[in-house]
């Protein structure tokens, strides 16, 4: 919030006007929807960074699965032809890449479970805090006392 250890007076030792109360009120909250903006766009930028890693990740399984889907053609076709050795081989393979494409499924998954809902939460806790407080000041008509602090 500003600087409110810059309180001002109008007369020597007597309370600031209502109209310096007014000013200072004003340059607080345009201080504080700044603030509560910047807030919100470092909040968007993370979530977008965790999509992304999900997303990439989500890249990565299908590869993998495309790999092992051309492993598992080749075990059918090795089976057909050798009947053992070859196909044997061709099947770990392939279980190993399905297992891996899998793994990175399910770590994809969460990276992008945690960056949804993209909506700034801590930024929207923070913003009804400050309603409610500001509400509640308004309400019960308390006056800043000069230090800055509720009375």
């Amino acid at each position: 919030m500003a600087d409110v250890a810059n309180v001002r007076t109008t007369q020597a030792g007597s309370d600031p006007s209502t109209a310096e109360l007014v000013q200072r009120a004003t340059e607080q909250v345009s201080r504080l929807v700044r603030d509560e903006l910047a807030l919100a766009r470092v909040e968007l930028a993370q979530k977008g960074k965790r999509a992304g890693i999900g997303i990439g990740l989500f890249g990565g399984a299908a590869a993998l699965a495309l790999y092992g889907l051309g492993a598992l053609a080749a075990t059918v076709i090795l089976l057909l032809a050798l009947i053992m050795p070859g196909w044997v081989a061709a099947l770990i393979v392939a279980v190993v890449l399905f297992v891996g494409a899998g793994v990175l499924a399910l770590i994809g998954k969460k990276q992008v479970g945690q960056a949804v809902p993209p909506v700034p939460e801590g930024t929207v806790r923070s913003v009804r805090a400050d309603v409610d407080t500001v509400a509640a000041a308004v309400k019960d008509g308390r006056a800043v006392a000069r230090d800055g602090r509720r009375v």
